[in-house]
């Protein structure tokens, strides 16, 4: 734990540099990590190993690593607070890695519906390393005490993995790790594509038209809102089943504005489409450009960047090290003195 919060429960959070992000991510992830910093011991970590599992262009790979970290900073992560570093600047989470492989089981990793998932869109590059990129995740989590992580939908599979992979080395060894619970977010938004609202809103959607990215600039912001799918009832009413498209554009708006659900559908009564499309990209818009504006200026500020990375590297490393000692002394591995001292 840091030394300003030496009480707080630690909390990990972790995204990969895989593309700029989306209005989902913002409202459903990143603005409750940055209200997260107030009561907990936060650690925000740009996993740019787990990225490598998909073939990248080292060029593009390296600016996308020091934007996710902008982005981080942006969104009002303060680095006075937290600890904001990158994943393969601290080498113990590879170290923790190959060890926690061998307290896990073929069959765990079988089951992991990404691990299906990805297999069928990269069907000329599955290697090990989509195989074991559940492990390598627990690694991330475990190394530094966690008590808490958040999670969506799409990675509850793997904390549970985790989880027991935990509880298996702890009941061999002793109580080496903490058995992190998962941590629901309160008051994010479950963000739906714009162009089909059954899916929840991905960078990786094939239409632009149905994703808002953070980097949008206000005035296509707005067309994608224009254009967003709603249906031919003539009623705001808030039905996810029977009207997705106008059900979403609620959710933003209200999400956005920090309102309820009761305080949309009353603004709203006048159940006029158009309205309820630009006022939600309205809010967006205003929502989007304080961040975009800090986001423009560390962008361009690589040194910096760099200098808040290798800061919370080194703060990361500590921290690492302290659990690598118990690892390795549970496991009989001779300690390095060097490394870990006497």
């Amino acid at each position: 734990m840091t030394e300003n919060t030496p009480s707080l429960p630690v909390v990990l959070s972790a995204a990969q540099p895989t593309g700029a992000l989306t209005l989902g991510n913002y409202l459903g992830a990143l603005r409750n990590w940055v209200t997260m910093q107030d009561d907990h011991d936060c650690l925000f970590c740009v996993v740019d190993l787990h990225a490598l599992t998909v073939r990248q262009d080292p060029k593009v790979l390296n600016d996308r690593i020091f934007d996710l970290a902008a982005v981080y900073l942006a969104c009002g992560i303060d680095p006075e607070k937290s600890d904001v570093f990158i994943q393969s600047h601290v080498p113990a989470h590879s170290e923790l890695s190959w060890l926690l492989n061998t307290f896990t089981q073929m069959g765990e990793l079988e089951r992991m519906t990404q691990f299906k998932d990805k297999s069928k869109r990269h069907k000329n590059n599955i290697n090990a390393g989509l195989f074991t990129y559940p492990v390598l995740m627990a690694a991330d989590i475990l190394l530094y005490g966690t008590n808490r992580v958040p999670v969506g939908e799409d990675q509850k599979q793997h904390l549970e993995l985790a989880r027991d992979i935990a509880s298996r080395f702890n009941n061999l060894h002793g109580p080496v790790f903490n058995v992190p619970e998962p941590m629901i977010a309160k008051g994010g938004a479950r963000v739906k594509d714009l162009q089909d609202p059954a899916k929840k809103m991905s960078k990786s959607a094939e239409s632009d038209l149905a994703k808002i990215m953070l980097t949008d600039p206000a005035k296509l912001i707005l067309k994608k809102f224009k254009k967003a799918v709603t249906d031919s009832e003539g009623v705001i009413r808030y039905d996810e089943q029977n009207q997705p498209g106008v059900a979403n554009l609620l959710n933003i708006w209200y999400t956005t504005l920090g309102k309820t659900q009761e305080e949309a559908l009353d603004h709203f009564s006048h159940n006029m489409y158009g309205k309820l499309k630009v006022e939600t990209a309205e809010a967006v818009i205003e929502m989007m450009t304080p961040f975009q504006e800090r986001f423009q200026a560390l962008q361009n500020d690589r040194p910096y960047l760099e200098q808040v990375l290798a800061k919370g590297a080194q703060k990361a490393r500590a921290r690492a090290e302290i659990v690598m000692k118990k690892v390795q002394s549970a496991l009989g591995l001779p300690l390095d003195q060097n490394r870990f001292g006497q």
